[in-house]
């Protein structure tokens, strides 16, 4: 596909980093992402991928607008309030940029339908709050061979992970939590507070590792970071990075 005369204009200031250049950025717009979560985390994503060119974009999120949510999830206003956080999103998307192919998918995921929700896409970002949740999409994501892009956050602290079970070398989200967390039992920022900057922080770095795997052997920038963790303390602050070995006796993808 060649790009636009609208889009050389308004992605100008990304096609000229030599990293990427006018064969990512049509790579970019080419894309289809799915983004699971529309809060803390899924909103930054949103906002910067969109920014960045992404062409198309499937959200996924059963949950309503609440006023607590503004104090960190930015797409949203007080209009909002009582809305599906998906339909919200979609038209935060559509007046940001009309171009952007969205679907929209108000459901609630779980282990019966990620499968079919998260189908035909190149990369999936998860920015759920449970680890019943995460790990469902983490094992849906190994059997559809789909890379799967993990963000967290929670007080001062933040991660990032990019992780690619469906290779023969390289960990799923399984292999860093293990199974001990497939029970709906994760605290949320609601128990834990969390500083809203934070989320603005993992969010933020999520989204430039999206677009360094989707670029991944078609720009300079691509390098997809398999089974590297990133983590964010905004109390210091601080950031390191862990390497996420692969478990062979791993349910999710041990096999593989």
């Amino acid at each position: 596909m060649a790009l636009s005369t609208e889009q050389l204009d308004r992605f100008a200031r990304q096609i000229i980093i030599p990293e990427i250049g006018g064969v990512g950025q049509v790579a970019l717009a080419s894309a289809h992402i799915t983004l699971v979560g529309l809060g803390g985390i899924g909103s930054p994503v949103l906002q910067y991928l969109a920014g960045a060119g992404i062409g198309h974009i499937r959200l996924i999120d059963d949950g309503d607008v609440e006023l607590s949510n503004l104090q960190r999830q930015t797409i949203y206003t007080q209009r909002d309030i009582g809305h599906a956080k998906a339909v919200a999103a979609r038209r935060w998307l559509a007046n940001f940029d009309s171009e952007i192919v969205v679907d929209v998918r108000d459901d609630r995921i779980g282990r019966s339908n990620a499968p079919a929700l998260l189908a035909q896409t190149d990369l999936v970002i998860d920015g759920t709050d449970t680890f019943a949740t995460r790990l469902a999409v983490s094992d849906s994501c190994v059997e559809l061979g789909v890379p799967l892009l993990s963000a967290a956050v929670g007080r001062f602290q933040g991660q990032v992970a990019a992780f690619a079970g469906h290779l023969a070398d390289h960990a799923c989200y399984r292999c860093y939590v293990g199974d001990a967390f497939d029970a709906d039992d994760c605290d949320t920022c609601a128990d834990d507070g969390m500083l809203g900057a934070m989320a603005g922080w993992a969010g933020s770095l999520a989204a430039i590792q999206a677009v360094r795997i989707l670029l991944d052997g078609k720009a300079a920038f691509g390098g997809a970071q398999w089974g590297k963790l990133h983590m964010m303390d905004g109390l210091k602050p601080a950031m390191r990075t862990l390497n996420i070995a692969k478990d062979p006796e791993c349910r999710g993808c041990g096999t593989r």
